[in-house]
This record gives structure tokens, sequence and C-alpha cells, in this order.
């Protein structure tokens, strides 16, 4: 497995080798010590199936607030993502800076999102299926997002997305996110 490390260090792919042969392909795509020495250091313990059957629909961006704030290990089973992680950590020296990375079922590689991050993708083809690791138990009542068309970070999306659902459209600026976050 090799690690790259993304313009916002904490955040990084993980990329796995894939070995061919007549029946296919096989790649290792996780393995907790690899990314315990990348810097990841908490166990997983959820794992989540998004499926999206269009292209176009953005999901995001998301995050949970402590004490239940999660790491997320994201890979493309199906399809293809434009992944998008925003540090939104209070007094980080990266605060407010996103970086993103294309997913797809062809290439073996996630995208490590450490806690204190927003996480979102927009589809980039019909019948996605997206399979996330996170490090802590989802919990509604710590759940939180923030706009994906906030100007303030200004996310080049790789194209406008056709479908986002009403709670993912109300999430608040990044302004008054990261004011609550450290109220």
């Amino acid at each position: 497995m090799k690690i790259t490390r993304l313009t916002v260090p904490d955040v990084f792919l993980v990329e796995s080798v894939s070995h061919r042969d007549p029946r296919g392909a096989f790649s290792e795509t996780f393995r907790a010590s690899v990314l315990a020495e990348a810097g990841a250091p908490r166990p997983f313990v959820q794992e989540n199936l998004a499926r999206t059957t269009e292209a176009g629909v953005l999901r995001g961006l998301h995050f949970q607030r402590e004490p239940h704030a999660q790491d997320k290990l994201v890979q493309v089973v199906a399809g293809a993502i434009f992944d998008v992680a925003v540090d939104v950590r209070p007094g980080s020296p990266t605060l407010g800076r996103w970086v993103s990375a294309t997913l797809n079922a062809d290439q073996p590689r996630a995208i490590y999102v450490p806690r204190g991050f927003a996480h979102g993708y927009m589809t980039l083809t019909a019948g996605c299926a997206v399979l996330y690791k996170t490090t802590a138990y989802y919990a509604p009542e710590a759940e939180a997002g923030l706009r994906w068309d906030d100007p303030t970070i200004a996310i080049e999306w790789s194209a406008l997305p056709e479908e986002i659902n009403a709670k993912d459209r109300a999430w608040p600026l990044f302004a008054e996110a990261i004011a609550a976050l450290a109220g």
C-alpha cells in the first residue's frame, strides 16, 4: 500500500497494489498497521455502504461533533465520485482549506479523512456504491455539516450537482459552523 499526502497533509490517499490474472484482480484495501504508521491510529468500528443511482448527486458536507467525531476511510466499489474534505478544526493552520480526489471502482484506492474535517462527495457516474469505515459510531445528536457551495471555502466541484437533498442544502455557512464548534 502506498500513502500519498494531499495539500492538507492530515488527509491522505491509500493506494493499493492490484494483482491481476486471467480471473480478474485482487487488492488489499485495508491494513490497520499501514494506516497507523501514516497517522491514523484509531480503530475503525463501523462500516457503511451508500448507494446512489444517478450521476450528479451531492452528499455532504458532513461531520460529527465531539465526543462522537469520526475518522473515515472512503472507497468506491462501483462507479466514480469526486470526494472532498474540508478542515473545520478551530485553531487549525489549515482551517477552511479543502482537498479533493476522484475515486473510482477501477482504481483500488481510498481517502483517509480524519476527525475535524467535513466530508462530502458528488457522484460522477450512475450506479455508485461508496463504502466507508468510521472510527466512531454514528450519533444523530452529534451530526453537523456545512454548505457545499459556501463562497468562503470555494470548493471547485468537478461539475455543478444535479441533485442535493433538503438536509444538505440547509447546512449552515462555514463561518456559522465554525462559530458553533468554537463556542
